[in-house]
């Protein structure tokens, strides 16, 4: 419950007491999105610290929105429950909500080359990827620090995606090279990928196979189609500025 509640007997007040506090529904849409292991949802909250993070995951588990259960090899798994669950539909109402009427003035110290790889790796269609081989895509943002601008995309059929920020020492198969607000953008649905990649915004070198499909096994944001409505009836429909992500729900898987 917020620290001071609101002393109200509304029912509104009240699950704002238990929601309010700062990232727990982040928390959960990562858990949602199907982390369950501390460092995972972690991976998908990069602003937290570890320290509020184990707090709020307990004010959660006390709260009845998750369950914590350990592993036989001793693992521990946090877990929505059926009261959480009643929620995802609502939550998901507010990320559309927020798509199709709020802006902000998102400069690149509001957008994180992290946190959209990894809400990317795990929207990747492995099924579009050309089969019975290893597909290797390197990401590469040049305006990021030298440290944080490669990341590197692992694909095999039967096998969950993996995400490097070293290099793994593979051949890569595709090499993608972008501006991070350009593929915050297409992602996230305000623009396309093929008008960023018309404008060179994004740019595709490798195997042609992958560069023809980026849009079948580039699966985008689940917002991605509000986006596409709400850029519905400008002069240029594949104008959508990346500097209107809107900010509290820009990564939202």
């Amino acid at each position: 419950m917020s620290k001071d509640g609101y002393n109200q007997f509304c029912p509104v007040a009240k699950a704002c007491e238990v929601l309010e506090p700062r990232w727990t529904l982040l928390l959960l849409c990562e858990m949602w999105a199907g982390s369950t292991r501390f460092n995972e949802i972690r991976r998908g909250v990069p602003g937290m610290s570890p320290t509020l993070m184990s707090k709020r995951l307990r004010e959660m588990e006390g709260r009845g929105l998750i369950t914590r259960s350990q592993s036989p090899g001793g693992d521990i798994h946090y877990r929505t429950t059926p009261v959480a669950a009643e929620l995802e539909p609502i939550v998901h109402a507010f990320g559309q909500w927020a798509h199709r009427n709020l802006d902000a003035d998102v400069t690149l110290e509001h957008l994180d080359a992290r946190l959209l790889m990894w809400n990317m790796r795990r929207k990747i269609n492995v099924a579009a990827l050309p089969a019975k081989r290893r597909n290797v895509i390197e990401f590469i943002y040049p305006e990021l620090p030298r440290d944080e601008r490669r990341y590197w995309l692992i694909a095999r059929a039967g096998m969950p995606v993996d995400l490097c920020s070293s290099d793994p020492r593979h051949d890569v198969d595709l090499f993608v090279t972008a501006e991070l607000k350009a593929m915050t953008s297409a992602w996230i649905g305000l623009s396309s990928l093929r008008a960023q990649i018309d404008r060179g915004g994004i740019a595709l070198v490798g195997d042609p196979v992958l560069s023809a499909t980026i849009e079948a096994w580039m699966v985008r944001s689940s917002f991605a189609p509000a986006g596409c409505e709400a850029a519905e009836g400008r002069d240029d429909p594949d104008r959508a500025d990346p500097e209107s992500v809107p900010r509290a729900l820009q990564f939202l898987p």
